[in-house]
C-alpha cells in the first residue's frame, strides 16, 4: 500500500486547480492521503470539498476564535477503499480520533456510538484542561487507527524565533504528542507519523543553514526521536536517502525559492514499531526495515518546472498555480488484511451539514423569505405595472420640467463634488456623451401625438433662452475639462518618471530593484526597503538574487546573513 503527505496550502485551491476533489485524490495515486493547512472552518464543510467517491475522509478543523486563527491550519485523512461497511482494508480505519489530547467535544466522531480507543497519553498533569483544548483546537492532528499501525497526521505550529508565545506553544504541541507516542508504544502499537512539521533536522535539509542552524531546540528534539540519536523512530526519506542533497519540500512564495530549489525538507514520514512477521528473532527486525519499500519527494507537483518559468522579477506578473509545498510518499509491502470492520463515526458521511440532513435555521429562513418576496413581487407587478399606466398619462405633460429641475441639481452636485483621478483622465469624449445621456432623460416615450405635441411646446419654452445651455458655454466647459485632463496627465508621467529614476539597481545584476515594506512588529515596522529582484538560490548561482538591500530612506548596504 501507499501513503501520502501533501500541504495543500489551501484545499480548496487545490480542487480548483485540479477540478475536482476526487481528481486532486486520484493524482497523487496512494491509499491513504494526509493533507496539511486545508484553511476550512467546520462551517465550510460541504460535500463538493469533503467527500470523493471512492474515499473515506477524516477532517479536523480549526475551533479557535483567536484572531488571525480562524479558517487557518486544518487536516484531512482520505483513505481510498472499495467498501465502508464490513470491510477487511487495511487502508479503511477501525477507528479514529480529532486531535492527541483527548478532550476535544465530539473528538471520537459525529454519532453517538461508544467505543475503547487508542491509549491516552501519561504525565499530562502539568498541564490543565485550557492549556490541552487550545493545543488541539487549532485542527492540527488526526488519528487514525489501520489494526497493524497508528497513523498520525499532523501540522506542525510555525514558530518565528522572537514569538515567545508561539514558541512555547510549539514545545507543549510536541511534547504532548510524544507522550501520546510514548503511550501507545508501551502497548506494542506500531506508528505512522506523517505530514508538515515545520521542522528540518538538519543541515542538509536546509537550503541556507548556518553554523548555529543545528542547536535549534526542535531539531535537536526531532534528532532525538530518531534510531541514530537513541530513539525509536526512523525518518524514513533519510534512512533511504542518507546523502542526498537539495532534497526540499517546500519553498518560499515571497522570494522565488522555488525556481533555483532554494528550499527546506520540513515535511516527513516517521515510523515506529516492530514488524509484522511472526516466529523470527525480532534482532534487526523492525517495520521500516522489514515494510517500508520506498520514499520520496514527489517533485512532479512543483509550480516551478524547469525552463518553463521567465525571470522573476521580484513575483511581478507570474502567477505560480499550486501549493509551496511537494508530496512526499512511502510505500510499504506485506501488509495484510485485518479483521472486517466499519468506517468509524468520526467519517464525514456522518456529518450532518455534509449529507444533508440537517438544515441551519439561518438558512431555511432565508429561503422561506426568498420564496415569499418572490411571489409577493409577481403580485405587485402586474398592479404596479397598471398603475404606473394611468400615471404616465398624467406626469408626461409635467415631467420634462421636473426632470429639467432635477437634472439642473445633479449637474450643479456633479460641478461641485471632488473629482477623483479616474475622471482627469476621462476623454472628452466620453464627457460629452455622458451630458448627451444626462440630456436624453428630459425625453419620454410618448404614445399619444396630442401628448406628445403639448409636451414639446412646454419643452420649448421651458428650455427657450436657458444661459445653461448654450454652445458658447458648453465649448467652454469641455475646453477646461480637456485641460485638466491633459494637465493631469502630464502631471502623472511627471510621478512616474521621478518613481522610476528613485528606484535603485542592484549590484550584481545592475537591474531595477522590488521594494518591499516590513511587516514584522518592532522599530522598522512599515518601513519600505528595496532588495534585488531576482529569486532566491544559492549564492554559487549568478543568475540567483544577489542579495542587495537598501532602505528607502538611507545609504545603500549589502544584506547581511
Amino acid at each position: 500500500m501507499k501513503i501520502a503527505t501533501y500541504n495543500v496550502n489551501g484545499l480548496r485551491p487545490r480542487i480548483s486547480q485540479y477540478g475536482s476533489l476526487r481528481k486532486l485524490l486520484d493524482s497523487l495515486d496512494s491509499d491513504i492521503i494526509c493533507l496539511q493547512e486545508t484553511k476550512l472552518s467546520r462551517q465550510e464543510l460541504r460535500a463538493d470539498v469533503v467527500s470523493a467517491d471512492g474515499y473515506e475522509s477524516f477532517f479536523s478543523c480549526t475551533r479557535s476564535i483567536e484572531k488571525g486563527r480562524t479558517g487557518y491550519s486544518g487536516v484531512v485523512t482520505f483513505c481510498k477503499v472499495q467498501s465502508a461497511f464490513s470491510s477487511n482494508e487495511v487502508a479503511l480505519p477501525v477507528d479514529a480520533e480529532e486531535g492527541f489530547t483527548g478532550v476535544l467535544e465530539n473528538s471520537r466522531g459525529f454519532g453517538s456510538r461508544k467505543h475503547d480507543f487508542l491509549a491516552r497519553a501519561d504525565g499530562l498533569g502539568e498541564f490543565d484542561r485550557d492549556e490541552l483544548l487550545k493545543i488541539d483546537s487549532e485542527g492540527r492532528c488526526i488519528i487514525t487507527d489501520h489494526g497493524h499501525f497508528v497513523l498520525f497526521n499532523i501540522y506542525g505550529p510555525r514558530a518565528a524565533c522572537d514569538d515567545a508565545e508561539r514558541i512555547e506553544f510549539k514545545l507543549s504541541f510536541y511534547k504532548i504528542l510524544q507522550k501520546r507516542w510514548e503511550a501507545l508504544m508501551r502497548k506494542g502499537r506500531r506508528i505512522i507519523v506523517v505530514g508538515d512539521f515545520n521542522i528540518a533536522p538538519s543541515s542538509i535539509d536546509r537550503c541556507d543553514a548556518g553554523p548555529d542552524f543545528e542547536n535549534n531546540e526542535f531539531r535537536v528534539w526531532f534528532r532525538s526521536l530518531l534510531v541514530e540519536s537513541g530513539g525509536l523512530f526512523f525518518d524514513v526519506f533519510r534512512a533511504k536517502h542518507p546523502e542526498r542533497t537539495e532534497a526540499y519540500t517546500c519553498w518560499s512564495t515571497n522570494t522565488g525559492g522555488e525556481i533555483f530549489n532554494f528550499g527546506s525538507r520540513i515535511d516527513h514520514i516517521i515510523t515506529a514499531g516492530s514488524c509484522l512477521h511472526e516466529n523470527i528473532d525480532p534482532e534487526g527486525h523492525n517495520f521500516f526495515s522489514c515494510h517500508v519499500k520506498d520514499c520520496d519527494i514527489l517533485t512532479q507537483f512543483k509550480r516551478c518546472k524547469p525552463g518553463t518559468m521567465p525571470r522573476w522579477k521580484g513575483g511581478k506578473n507570474i502567477k505560480m498555480e499550486g501549493s509551496d509545498h511537494a508530496p512526499v510518499f512511502m510505500s510499504l509491502t506485506d501488509i495484510p488484511d485485518i479483521h472486517q470492520h466499519n468506517t468509524p463515526s468520526l467519517s464525514i458521511r456522518y456529518c450532518p451539514q455534509v449529507r444533508g440532513c440537517q438544515q441551519t435555521l439561518v438558512s431555511m429562513l432565508s429561503r422561506s423569505k426568498s420564496t415569499e418576496e418572490t411571489k409577493v413581487e409577481e403580485q405587485s407587478v402586474t398592479s404596479l405595472d397598471e398603475e404606473i399606466k394611468v400615471q404616465n398619462q398624467e406626469l408626461r405633460v409635467i415631467s420634462p420640467i421636473l426632470n429639467r429641475t432635477e437634472m439642473k441639481k445633479k449637474l450643479k452636485k456633479s460641478q461641485s463634488s471632488q473629482l477623483s483621478l479616474k475622471s482627469f483622465f476621462q476623454s472628452s469624449s466620453t464627457a460629452n456623451k455622458e451630458v448627451k445621456s444626462m440630456t436624453a432623460e428630459l425625453s419620454v416615450d410618448h404614445t399619444s401625438d396630442s401628448v406628445e405635441g403639448s409636451e414639446t411646446e412646454v419643452l420649448k419654452s421651458t428650455t427657450k433662452g436657458e444661459p445653461d445651455e448654450s454652445p458658447c458655454e458648453s465649448d467652454a466647459c469641455n475646453s477646461s475639462q480637456t485641460d485638466k485632463s491633459q494637465s493631469a496627465q502630464l502631471e502623472w508621467q511627471r510621478i512616474q518618471q521621478f518613481m522610476q529614476s528613485s528606484i535603485p539597481v542592484c549590484k550584481g545584476h545592475g537591474e531595477q530593484c522590488v521594494s518591499r515594506v516590513v511587516k514584522k512588529a518592532g522599530p522598522t515596522f512599515g518601513r519600505r526597503f528595496y532588495v534585488c529582484a531576482r529569486a532566491e538560490g544559492p549564492a554559487s548561482n549568478p543568475e540567483a538574487n544577489c542579495g542587495y538591500f537598501k532602505w528607502a530612506d538611507s545609504r545603500s548596504k549589502r544584506k547581511q546573513g
